[in-house]
């Protein structure tokens, strides 16, 4: 019985695409720790208001290239051995970010193993979204409201991610197992002084809100309109319709085309099948292995999807809009004369 992902994979290692590249994963954290550093300076050198707001900006960027380090450390992708991945991770996720790097491995893997799986994908298990009509129908008081009209709120709720990853974090220290749990506890406190500690101490208090308010906004758009194209959208999967290793990663995903300032932007995601495919692949080299990914699926007869970055937000807020379409049709009375709920 033939096997399509061994077949693939089989490719892929062929054309030597596998392999950890230590030597570029330094150059890419020199490159972020100089970013780092200039960002720094900006809101270190202006205290204004306005350009406040914008040196903060450029550090949410900078934090969300940070995050993408942090995914790829939680892949392996950077080094051969364990613990220089995790080093990175617990440096920039937990003292940088101040989000637990063994919870977002823990739940990154499980996304991973289960794409847009109704039932066992933690990311489409959000509580004022839904993404199916079942999830909308299932949403009571404040959540049902928001999720009518989901397609507005969409992107402001995004600005509440970073919070929700801080969340997370506290609650996966305080009550699952971590490989480097105290590890990750100091790492975590280390943040906190950093993150609000040094902006008291140089910004004073009411500009340090307004930092803090700008940057985790800013972050979690950020992080929330890179992530958004990967699946939302795309095809749902449960126990009724399983799928085999390749297809439940290809059908389930979505690439965004590639362009240098899109590829930098996404952080590589926008190739979100190859990823999907290969976790542990470099992220610079799945440009090489997206013509060989491609021509697979087209041998297969395997629907590959790839589209625009603009189509790609507008196939998921009209996506998001028909999920909740129901939850907006007119309540009618019963025959009783009582509102159906």
């Amino acid at each position: 019985m033939p096997n399509d992902y061994r077949d693939l994979k089989q490719r892929i290692q062929a054309a030597g695409l596998l392999r950890p590249q230590p030597r570029h994963t330094l150059s890419q954290l020199l490159v972020a720790a100089a970013l780092l550093a200039l960002a720094l300076a900006l809101v270190w050198r202006f205290r204004q208001p306005a350009l406040l707001v914008l040196s903060t900006l450029a550090l949410s960027v900078v934090s969300v290239q940070l995050a993408f380090l942090v995914h790829d450390a939680g892949h392996r992708q950077m080094f051969a051995h364990r613990g220089p991945n995790a080093l990175v991770g617990l440096l920039l996720g937990d003292l940088l970010l101040g989000v637990s790097f063994g919870w977002w491995v823990q739940k990154h893997n499980q996304h991973h193993a289960h794409p847009n799986h109704a039932d066992l994908d933690p990311d489409i298990d959000l509580p004022l979204l839904a993404f199916s009509p079942a999830q909308a129908a299932a949403k009571r008081g404040l959540p049902r409201l928001i999720t009518r009209q989901q397609v507005y709120w969409a992107v402001p709720l995004l600005s509440l991610v970073v919070y929700g990853q801080h969340l997370a974090s506290m609650r996966f220290l305080s009550c699952a197992h971590s490989r480097y749990r105290r590890w990750e506890v100091a790492a975590l406190l280390g943040h906190l002084l950093l993150y609000l500690g040094l902006p008291l101490l140089v910004l004073g208090p009411w500009r340090t809100l307004l930092f803090v308010l700008v940057h985790q906004a800013a972050t979690g758009i950020y992080l929330g309109l890179v992530f958004a194209p990967n699946h939302k959208g795309m095809a749902l999967v449960d126990a009724s319709a399983p799928l085999d290793a390749l297809r439940a990663q290809v059908l389930t995903a979505r690439n965004v085309r590639a362009h240098p300032v899109v590829d930098w932007c996404y952080g590589g995601l926008n190739y979100q099948i190859e990823h999907h495919l290969f976790p542990a692949l470099p992220r610079h080299r799945l440009r090489a292995a997206q013509p060989i990914v491609r021509a697979f699926c087209q041998e297969r007869g395997i629907p590959y999807y790839e589209t625009s970055v603009w189509r790609s937000y507008q196939e998921i807020l009209h996506y998001l809009h028909t999920v909740s379409a129901s939850l907006r049709e007119r309540i009618q009375p019963d025959q009783s004369g009582r509102l159906a709920p």
